[in-house]
């Protein structure tokens, strides 16, 4: 039963695409912000990705292209491949924890202030012909 089960995992893992990631965590921005900078790069190539994240004028794009930099450089690695077709096949932002802070307000009230940050996971590979 044993020898079956090795046989489906290695036949399924040579089915598999080449990909590597990266992942940032507890990045201190807004999720919404950083949302709209990964839209922009989703689905592209890697070098185009590096050039709008490079000349974007937008605090979220110089983490989002170090994280891009970390997963290149992951795939590089694992797979010793050139940078030529490696295209973002994934990214996405989920919300991280949130600090939660007090601002006095008039009349003796307080204002809740929630400190947002998030955490990033992007996935490159091979773009398929």
């Amino acid at each position: 039963m044993a020898v079956k089960q090795k046989n489906s995992i290695s036949e399924s893992n040579q089915g598999e695409l080449k990909t590597a990631f990266a992942r940032l965590k507890n990045c201190p921005t807004s999720p919404r912000k950083m949302r709209l900078v990964a839209d922009q790069i989703r689905g592209i190539e890697v070098n185009k990705a590096l050039v709008l994240l490079k000349h974007s004028s937008k605090v979220a794009s110089l983490r989002l292209e170090k994280v891009l930099l970390s997963a290149i450089a992951n795939f590089q690695v694992k797979y010793s491949d050139s940078t030529a077709e490696i295209i973002i096949k994934e990214i996405f932002v989920d919300s991280g924890r949130m600090l939660k802070r007090m601002q006095p307000a008039p009349q003796g009230r307080a204002h809740r202030i929630r400190k947002r940050s998030n955490h990033v996971t992007l996935i490159v590979g091979l773009k398929n012909n």
